[in-house]
């Protein structure tokens, strides 16, 4: 065993630690440990064993002799302040080098690895690899790249306990007998808070309570905590530790029905799982406790296991009381005159559910909760616990696409990728196919084919909101094969599903950007679907784009990556023309189905002819009116949240602004309240004017709340429906607008940009698009492409059933090349187009791209830290690379931080990253903190 590991921690610094490995603890390349950072306790990955003493041995700096690439390995040194790019006072470490010097330090002080996690690695080789090649081109500390690749968080508990020390005990003494100091800063009420922390403490004679505990407990403040360690009167210690993550279940069993003897009770027409989770007609347990009188005396003694509220007010899907004494045919043996008629209640209903329930589906019955406690003591019901089971998505999967008979495109395109998989080397396809094309049923035909060849695929879809549709489509084809993984799980169900891929379980996943890092054995498929879409760029640290990491992960893996869009990025398609990815086209819908017909509407024209500014054009309402009275179904789509984007005094003209940014606050009518959408600072609704307190506050514009309530205004009868961020707070929304809309029981859908994409809804005939050109006005040279991409998408969800669709777009741009393109579905012709202005920018494809942001809470540290950078990018010689900047980012205030950019252009991603990299180690230099540069590499968010 290694005397040595150096461990990856997930702190904003470029570097990795090295720790002592103590006997009895075996840490693994790519195990995680439990270890001691400054004054707490952090889960880091091993990168490396060694037996090398740090410090001991000279760093050689002759691959980099202008010390411009930062150093990977520091010791884990709580006592020295020596950290390169960083404030010293933001971490404890020692670098093995400094940038152009040879010293090191000779004596490190090593801390020990307080535990190891794993025997066996949790990122293979190949994932290790792949973290460091993320770190490296997108310039972020490689703890935070690697913890972003492991979502195991819910296996670690932060817990921060506190204990009274000598001098808390004597600053208690000395109060209890002389009284509080008179020079205390504190008021009299802080002081008696920290004297009943000292009491609460001193009481427990030096054990150690936790922060939670003793907070709920004295009513005391983190602030008021933090000064009291100040002063040496409590001592704070991390003891973090790890915990079981598995979910489980509580179930009641009727004794007997576990031997087979649940036969006696069982009715059959309960049998078919007719007790799912969640769904009850009982009242709940507060009117049944208010109903039912007084427990009888069987029912005073309580089981401790159940104190904590087990029959709480939910709904249960348990027949009632009556119905389940009817049919079960319980003997009579249990259904006695011995038992109280809430104990009767509840065994007749747990055998009428076959003799096994869970404890949680037990709480709308009308028994009073300690009932499961006596019946357990009297032998008749018995708890277990069994591991929780997990729906992947609740949505009715589509007819299967083998049902249909695949176009000779799809067969050539199946071919093609299913060649590359056999061949067992790296190769990439771009699939451009248009809305309604057949694409997801080549994804399924070469999963099947890749799971019948015993290897492992994965497939990324863009949205939260697109993973319960593509789930049911993968079950109804792969059954338990299937994983999932995205953020709109819980903590919990995000490790069990992950270790699931990781003992071989599932060798098909399905997940937002993350899952690209899916611990797969032998991947011989990677699917990006809509690659094109923004959402698979991560927005903070580390800033990684999911499709290029999949072609990244791919080529390590010898594996097939498909790219997959009926709108490719101009920079997939240019790569595809150049032959880097095999173009498969698709270039007709499914059975000859034919692209909806797009109707422009200039809404110029509409304010000149009506005098009015309509938010529904004329067109677009009648539309709307003629698809309901033949009991078709439409979708509109605004994208733009809430009710009114500004909130404006008419009589000073001050819009109201966010205290954090420099943005407006959105007004949502329904929660009565004013939000900032990049913040979520919250505020009240203006009644008056905070400037000149005038009354006349104006509401300007339209969100999709507003569109909304205009479209019930207009259409009463209509039932509609809206789907946006607001709407929507789990995947149990999302999956149940959708359900709603697929089973007929919408006739309208409102939303954002959610419903845009990859949704399959055959009812629907018309498309409706409000504010189609806003993103137009953007300072970002992706407009045209985002409002092409959006446009023609949207457009994709109309017309996919036996009824030919319509879409009608509404926009005070007609004749822009963008809208223009997306009317005539011509994706070819916008290409063409866009690509001229990108090559006369030096934009992407032909240039990469980077935007530095130097930020903070100050205004003029953000100028000074600017300006220092800026005079040092027009001193440095960088050949090659365009520099533009410092200047204000087009939103100067965001989250608190004041925000100057620089935006880089070089058509050699080599020579820009090694410039990054210089420009980082000169701000270290300048006592510059890293975390207040943010340095995006192929930034797609220019703002």
């Amino acid at each position: 065993m290694a005397t040595f590991c150096d461990v990856a921690l997930a702190v904003p610094l470029d570097m990795a630690f090295t720790y002592v490995v103590p006997p009895g603890v075996e840490p693994v390349v790519g195990g995680r440990v439990l270890v001691p950072f400054r004054q707490q306790r952090m889960v880091g990955v091993v990168v490396e064993m060694h037996d090398r003493t740090p410090g001991a041995a000279t760093a050689d700096n002759s691959s980099d002799p202008q010390g411009l690439k930062p150093p990977l390995f520091a010791a884990a040194d709580g006592t020295a302040e020596a950290v390169p790019f960083h404030n010293p006072n933001t971490a404890k470490a020692v670098p093995l080098h400094k940038p152009n010097s040879r010293s090191v330090r000779k004596e490190v002080k090593i801390k020990n690895v307080i535990e190891a996690l794993d025997r066996s690695p949790v990122l293979d080789e190949q994932l290790l690899k792949l973290g460091k090649w993320i770190a490296g081109y997108y310039l972020a500390p490689i703890g935070e790249v690697l913890r972003t690749m492991l979502p195991l968080s819910a296996e670690f508990k932060r817990t921060i306990a506190y204990r009274i020390t000598e001098q808390g005990q004597m600053a208690l003494h000395l109060a209890a007998n002389v009284g509080s100091p008179g020079r205390s800063q504190r008021s009299a009420e802080e002081q008696m808070v920290e004297f009943r922390v000292l009491d609460y403490l001193a009481e427990r004679e030096g054990e150690r309570v936790a922060e939670t505990t003793l907070r709920g407990a004295t009513r005391v403040t983190k602030a008021l905590l933090a000064g009291m360690a100040r002063k040496k009167w409590i001592a704070r210690e991390d003891v973090s530790e790890t915990r079981d993550a598995t979910r489980m279940v509580r179930v009641a069993v009727l004794v007997g029905a576990e031997d087979g003897g649940a036969d006696d009770f069982k009715d059959p027409t309960q049998s078919q799982g007719a007790f799912t989770e969640g769904q009850s007609p009982h009242p709940t347990a507060q009117n049944a406790r208010r109903k039912s009188g007084a427990p009888s005396a069987g029912d005073d003694f309580k089981d401790p296991t159940q104190s904590q509220g087990a029959f709480a007010e939910s709904q249960s899907p348990h027949p009632t009381a009556q119905n389940a004494r009817r049919k079960s045919g319980a003997p009579s043996g249990l259904v006695s005159k011995k038992l109280n008629e809430n104990q009767r209640t509840l065994v007749e209903t747990l055998a009428a559910a076959g003799g096994r329930v869970a404890v949680e589906d037990l709480r709308g019955l009308e028994i009073p909760r300690s009932t499961v406690g006596t019946l357990v003591r009297r032998g008749l019901v018995s708890i277990v616990e069994e591991p929780r089971s997990f729906t992947a998505s609740t949505l009715r999967p589509r007819r299967s696409p083998f049902e249909f008979e695949f176009s000779a495109a799809q067969k050539m395109a199946l071919a093609k990728i299913l060649e590359g998989v056999d061949s067992r080397k790296f190769t990439g396809k771009l699939l451009h196919g248009v809305t309604g094309s057949g694409k997801t049923a080549v994804y399924l035909a070469a999963m099947r084919a890749v799971l019948e060849s015993g290897r492992s695929s994965i497939l990324l879809v863009p949205e939260i909101g697109l993973t319960p549709a593509m789930a049911a489509d993968l079950i109804q084809v792969f059954g338990d094969e299937v994983a999932i993984l995205h953020s709109g799980l819980t903590n919990d169900e995000r490790a069990e599903q992950w270790h699931r891929i990781k003992r071989g379980e599932a060798r098909v996943v399905v997940g937002t950007r993350s899952a690209v890092f899916a611990p797969v054995a032998d991947l011989a498929l990677l699917i990006v679907d809509e690659e094109q879409d923004g959402s698979y760029k991560q927005e903070e640290t580390p800033r990684y784009h999911a499709r290029d990491v999949a072609v990244m992960r791919a080529k390590m893996a010898g594996a097939v990556v498909v790219l997959g869009s009926a709108t490719p990025s101009l920079e997939s398609y240019y790569n595809a023309k150049k032959h880097k990815y095999a173009l498969l086209e698709l270039p007709d819908r499914v059975e000859q189905r034919p692209l909806p017909e797009v109707e422009i509407v200039d809404m110029r024209q509409e304010f000149q002819e009506t005098g009015k500014d309509l938010v529904i054009s004329r067109k677009l309402m009648e539309a709307i009116r003629e698809r309901l009275e033949r009991k078709e179904q439409v979708m509109v789509l605004l994208n733009r949240r809430g009710y009114s984007p500004v909130a404006l005094c008419r009589a000073c003209g001050t819009a109201l602004q966010c205290r954090n940014c420099a943005v407006s606050m959105t007004h949502h009518k329904r929660e009565h309240k004013m939000e900032c959408h990049y913040c979520g600072q919250i505020a009240p609704v203006p009644k008056k004017c905070a400037e000149c307190g005038s009354e006349y506050v104006y509401f300007v514009g339209t969100g999709s709340e507003k569109l909304e309530e205009l479209l019930h205004g207009m259409f009463p009868q209509a039932r509609i429906g809206r789907l946006d961020r607001d709407t929507v707070r789990g995947r149990e929304d999302f999956e149940r607008a959708l359900n709603a809309l697929n089973e007929g029981e919408l006739d309208m859908l409102v939303g954002t940009q959610m419903i845009a994409k990859g949704h399959d809804v055959h009812g629907v005939t018309l498309v409706g698009v409000v504010g189609a050109d806003t993103a137009l006005g953007l300072p970002d040279f992706r407009a045209a492409e985002r409002t092409f991409q959006l446009l023609t998408q949207v457009a994709g969800r109309a017309g996919r059933g036996a009824s030919p669709g319509k879409v009608i777009l509404q926009t005070f741009f007609p004749d822009h090349y963008a809208v223009q393109f997306a009317a005539r579905h011509d994706f070819a012709g916008f290409y063409d187009k866009e690509l001229q202005f990108r090559s006369w920018m030096h934009y992407p494809p032909y240039s990469a791209v980077a935007n530095v942001i130097v930020r903070s809470e100050k205004l003029d540290e953000a100028l000074a830290w600017s300006g220092e950078l800026g005079r040092w990018f027009e001193k440095t010689r960088h050949e090659g690379i365009r520099v533009l900047g410092p200047a204000a980012a087009p939103i100067s205030r965001l989250k608190r931080d004041y925000r100057y950019h620089f935006i880089l252009k070089s058509p050699s991603r080599e020579k820009m990253n090694g410039l990054l990299r210089a420009m980082l180690v000169e701000a270290g230099l300048r006592k510059i903190p890293r975390t207040q540069i943010v340095v995006d590499v192929d930034a797609l968010w220019m703002m």
